[in-house]
């Protein structure tokens, strides 16, 4: 690390102030409008906005190309009016019933090229916001019955749609966000590791990269820091979704640190001394507000993460280097397990 420190931008999606559905029960809050919602980005001490196309555009599927255009370029407009910027837009193609057997990977080409199309309007929907950056969450490939695909097939036809999108536009950077599981039983491109790999694949490896969600990584039983730390490694980690997880079912977006406190603070370990943040990068969050949590206070899991990010950086930073390294050249690793323990409670 180099002796400036770096400053932190923060990012959420509109998505995460919702009115607390889950897979088991129908909303329970009323909503708010979507200009609602970007007046809270300031007051909760966040600059940066993630979008999937038809936030941006509602009802996309019905509108002409022009139309979209100018959608976008009003939702521009209120963003400049907020001081807002677009950290990402995302296709959001698994929730359309032509692609209830994948996206990329279904087998049937009419549906195929849908999704090649949509993700395409995506990416001139984010550079009318003022981003090259789309995520990918490749939420459908994948198979109930692993026998309705062929895998090798499958994988060939991902990456001739992300190299589509890297011909469409010479500037744009895709960032794969792996899971495992659901809302398909197994994922082609579950982990880390895998979304790398199909990097190296494609026709410009320089512009694909990974974005990595806390969840996704523990329900893959493996730790986000880990995870983090590899993406870095590859210089490859171009943004992420803190959350937490409890436990190997469905996908919670639990608030930051709000289970294991420990693996936050490793996870902001790898993100401070990784450089990550010193290119522009933001702390994402993609974090769900309980289902229990009145209306007039259902930001708090935002703030609070926000708060708790910032915290465990101060315990990052102030942590005391010489004695850690002691106990690790003595194989102390008892002592160095308390050691860090107390530290993360203030004690020492």
């Amino acid at each position: 690390m180099n002796g400036k420190k770096t400053e932190y931008k923060f990012s959420f999606g509109v998505w995460n102030i919702n009115e607390g559905s889950d897979p088991f029960g129908p909303p329970v809050r009323e909503p708010y409008s979507f200009e609602e919602k970007l007046g809270f980005y300031k007051k909760l001490g966040f600059d940066g906005i993630q979008f999937h196309d038809d936030d941006v555009v509602p009802r996309i599927n019905e509108l002409s190309h022009d139309q979209i255009i100018s959608r976008a370029r009003q939702v521009k407009k209120l963003l400049d009016s907020h001081g807002l910027v677009t950290e990402f837009v995302a296709p959001r193609l698994w929730e359309d019933p032509k692609t209830i057997d994948g996206a990329f990977t279904s087998n049937r080409q009419e549906e195929r090229e849908y999704a090649i199309k949509r993700a395409l309007t995506t990416i001139d929907i984010a550079k009318e916001l003022g981003t090259n950056k789309v995520v990918l969450w490749l939420a459908r490939e994948g198979t109930y019955i692993r026998e309705s695909k062929d895998p090798k097939v499958a994988f060939d036809r991902i990456t001739y749609a992300v190299n589509k999108m890297l011909e469409y536009d010479k500037e744009i950077k895709i960032l794969v966000e792996p899971k495992p599981n659901e809302p398909m039983d197994q994922a082609y491109i579950p982990t880390v590791g895998h979304a790398i790999a199909l990097a190296y694949k494609t026709i410009d490896p320089s512009r694909v990269g990974v974005l990595i969600e806390s969840a996704h990584c523990i329900l893959a039983g493996l730790d986000p820091s880990d995870e983090m730390a590899y993406a870095l490694w590859h210089n490859k980690l171009w943004s992420v979704h803190l959350n937490d997880q409890n436990g190997l079912k469905f996908d919670e977006d639990r608030a930051f640190g709000s289970v294991d406190l420990r693996r936050a603070f490793n996870q902001v370990r790898v993100l401070e001394e990784g450089g990550y943040g010193r290119n522009g990068e933001f702390v994402g969050l993609d974090v769900k507000a309980l289902r229990t949590q009145p209306r007039e206070i259902s930001t708090k899991h935002i703030s609070n993460s926000r708060e708790l990010f910032l915290y465990l950086l101060e315990k990052v930073r102030t942590l005391d280097r010489k004695k850690e390294k002691e106990f690790i050249e003595a194989r102390d690793y008892e002592g160095l397990d308390n050691f860090i323990l107390k530290h993360l409670m203030g004690i020492n």
